[in-house]
């Protein structure tokens, strides 16, 4: 499966700005929101990348491999779903410092175009030749 590399920027750009608020709000409600997204991601369901699909009309130049995104997406719910257990359990440095490490890949990615996730996916494939 193939992936627009402009629609995972936008996504990730979404992601940033619904963490940051995650961060600014405490809203473990909308962190629960960000984990559902970033499950659906990891499907290949981002609604994110549906809105940008919906928006954007235009074929994109090139196409990439959707595994790594996919993966990354599942790095972000992990983190999602470790700092909904520190807003639950009320443990602030564990909710907060989940969700801006999260933030901080989704950053890198909307910004820079550098996506933390997929270079642990093609690392791992390295390591793991089983993975491949």
């Amino acid at each position: 499966m193939q992936a627009d590399p402009r629609a995972l920027r936008f996504t990730a750009a979404v992601t940033t700005v619904v963490l940051a608020l995650v961060l600014v709000t405490g809203s473990a409600w909308l962190l629960a929101a960000q984990a559902v997204v970033f499950a659906l991601g990891v499907l290949g369901l981002s609604p994110y990348g549906m809105v940008f699909k919906g928006i954007v009309k235009s074929p994109p130049k090139e196409l990439e491999d959707a595994r790594p995104p996919r993966f990354a997406q599942g790095v972000g719910l992990a983190f999602a779903l470790v700092g909904l257990v520190g807003y639950v359990a009320q443990i602030t440095p564990l909710a907060l410092g989940a969700t801006a490490a999260a933030l901080f890949a989704g950053f890198l990615n909307a910004a820079f175009g550098f996506c933390l996730g997929c270079e642990m996916f093609l690392i791992i494939r390295r390591l793991l030749p089983a993975a491949r």
